[in-house]
């Protein structure tokens, strides 16, 4: 086992937007950064860049539908550095589906990897925190999730509500281990996915939104990986089961 002092953070969907944002923001915190996605090439890059830039990273191919690759990718990192000082299950898909169009399968899907990945992935980091006494597990939910709905993305709003349910059952579960377990809940952040005409509000509609942002921008990814980064640290420590929205204001603003 390789031991340098850092702790180390496995990252889910972490090849681009918010969670490559949320992996340069660990890196230069001086964590040991585990970049996963199923985007190869842009992992690849990251963890080459933080390296290039004086940090400790490495990718690896990571489907968080899956359960034995999640196993196999928490288990080999936990093998080389001990047990994960944090997990950030952010991978995430948002795909437009109209009702009459919403099979069992797309349901599922959607949920395949915007929940259960979730879970996967806490569950297979907890036991080695728990032998420790110590970590943070951080999941990336939603404000569709939260507090508005998205039509023609119900599979969206579902599973991102569900992690608010998962993150407070774990953080009881877990909080006498000594392990915090929050979210994070995005507003409209300047995300690839944001970007998508076909299944978000694509460029104009981005900006359109920023008009009734109370901020009057919209959110950048390193927003978000920033206050992802606080929910890790000590200045955290007593703080969990909780869901920080991070909007520039925008629930508070709409009346």
């Amino acid at each position: 086992m390789e031991n340098s002092g850092r702790e180390t953070v496995l990252i889910t969907g972490s090849g681009i937007g918010i969670g490559a944002a949320t992996a340069r923001a660990f890196a230069g915190a001086g964590y040991r950064v585990i970049v996963t996605d199923v985007l190869d090439g842009e992992g690849q890059r990251l963890a080459q860049e933080i390296a290039e830039g004086g940090g400790e990273a490495e990718y690896h191919h990571l489907d968080v539908t899956s359960t034995g690759e999640v196993e196999r990718v928490v288990s080999g990192a936990e093998e080389r550095y001990g047990p994960l000082g944090c997990v950030v299950a952010n991978a995430g898909i948002a795909h437009k589906v109209p009702l009459a169009e919403l099979t069992d399968e797309k349901w599922d899907h959607t949920h395949e990897i915007d929940l259960k990945g979730v879970m996967r992935v806490c569950r297979a980091a907890a036991p080695a925190m728990r032998e420790a006494g110590r970590g943070s597990m951080i999941a990336v939910s939603s404000i569709m999730g939260v507090a508005y709905g998205w039509d023609e993305h119900v599979q969206y709003s579902a599973a991102k509500a569900g992690i608010v349910g998962l993150v407070r059952g774990l953080a009881v579960e877990l909080a006498r281990d000594g392990i915090k377990v929050n979210g994070i809940a995005p507003g409209y952040i300047r995300t690839a996915q944001a970007l998508s005409e076909k299944h978000s509000l694509g460029p104009e509609g981005l900006e359109k939104a920023a008009e009734f942002i109370p901020m009057g921008r919209v959110g950048e990814p390193e927003d978000v990986a920033d206050v992802i980064l606080f929910l890790a640290s000590d200045a955290a420590r007593y703080l969990t089961g909780q869901v920080l929205v991070v909007d520039g204001g925008l629930l508070v603003g709409r009346y």
